[in-house]
């Protein structure tokens, strides 16, 4: 590759970025109703636009002698522009914590950051920038000194240079933003650090303009979302276990106001009636084994509760004798001379 041919695909590069830049601000103007200056970067430019036709030149060009059909520019176009969208999408997505673009809800797409209808577009853009534009283009190139060609194109890389790491720091503004949020979810990350660029200067507020469909992706933020969900279940899990002790308590507590508010004679009467079904059972011999082991805990259940009964009433007039067995002093003994002579 002589340097000549590098100059021609600096300016290519160039010039298919601006054009790539125009068509962006024309359908979003169509979109939004006004005008956003696309791009990562703050000039009048779309690299990826210019890097994929760059593609398409050279790898067109190393084929030239084997196929030069529109099928080859367009097979070329779709596959290779379309991985330069999805890695470029990534690149952004993990370096600034950001989805630029989202495709996620378009028939076949792959992770969000591609789709079918992108693809296909980008197969005829291929085919109209290797048929139709370079052939006018790299004879309008050649024609011009190549002094004026060598400044052009050194001019031209010195520019967006310069406008890459300007760009740059400001989205690292943009990252520094998402990740010192306290929010836990990408709209209140969004509102905050809009919020954020919103009172800086105009370069921060056209990053927000440029990309309005911008989606905040941060691991610390996933990592938030994650610690909340599981302290939800786990309030969720203790809710479900005090709400079945509570309901354990207040049966049991049904049950023993239910069988203390039955009066003893109740509780002996219906000791008297268990004992006679049993027997009757047991003298017509009907009793299998299920019954007599439900008659007999109904039986154990009065008893005890009978016994419990007895326990408590024994203990009351234990406590009341030794109350009435205690010797009692007379008022008038507390002042009485021990020795009265």
């Amino acid at each position: 590759m002589n340097v000549s041919y590098l100059y021609d695909l600096i300016l290519l590069f160039f010039i298919y970025s601006v054009a790539g830049w125009i068509t962006e601000v024309t359908l979003k103007y169509f979109q939004y109703h006004r005008f956003i200056n696309r791009g990562f970067l703050i000039g009048p430019y779309c690299p990826i636009y210019g890097t994929g036709a760059v593609i398409v030149t050279v790898l067109s060009g190393l084929l030239a002698d084997y196929d030069a059909s529109y099928g080859t520019s367009f097979v070329i176009s779709f596959f290779f522009c379309g991985a330069l969208e999805y890695l470029t999408g990534l690149l952004l997505e993990k370096r600034f914590h950001a989805r630029w673009w989202d495709y996620s809800q378009k028939p076949m797409n792959l992770h969000g950051r591609v789709w079918i209808g992108n693809l296909i577009l980008f197969g005829l853009g291929g085919m109209a920038v290797d048929k139709i534009f370079n052939p006018y283009l790299l004879i309008f190139l050649e024609g011009m000194h190549a002094d004026t060609l060598r400044t052009l194109s050194l001019l031209i890389a010195l520019i967006m240079f310069s406008d890459y790491l300007v760009s740059h720091f400001i989205i690292r503004l943009l990252k520094k933003g998402v990740e010192s949020s306290d929010a836990d979810d990408s709209e209140a990350i969004a509102r905050e650090v809009r919020y954020l660029l919103e009172n800086t200067s105009v370069l921060h507020k056209r990053i927000l303009d440029a990309y309005p469909e911008l989606v905040f992706r941060t691991e610390k933020v996933k990592q938030r979302l994650e610690r909340a969900r599981r302290e939800r279940e786990r309030l969720r899990a203790m809710a479900n276990d005090s709400l079945l002790e509570l309901s354990d308590l207040i049966e049991e507590t049904r049950d023993n106001v239910s069988k203390n508010l039955v009066t003893t004679r109740a509780l002996q009467r219906n000791i008297i009636d268990l004992q006679d079904d049993l027997i009757d059972l047991l003298l017509s011999d009907d009793l299998d084994d299920a019954t007599k082991a439900s008659l007999l805990a109904k039986l154990d259940d009065e008893k005890q509760l009978l016994d419990e009964r007895e326990r408590r009433r024994t203990s009351l007039i234990r406590s009341l004798r030794s109350e009435n067995d205690r010797p009692r002093v007379d008022p008038g003994d507390i002042n009485r001379p021990d020795n009265v002579r």
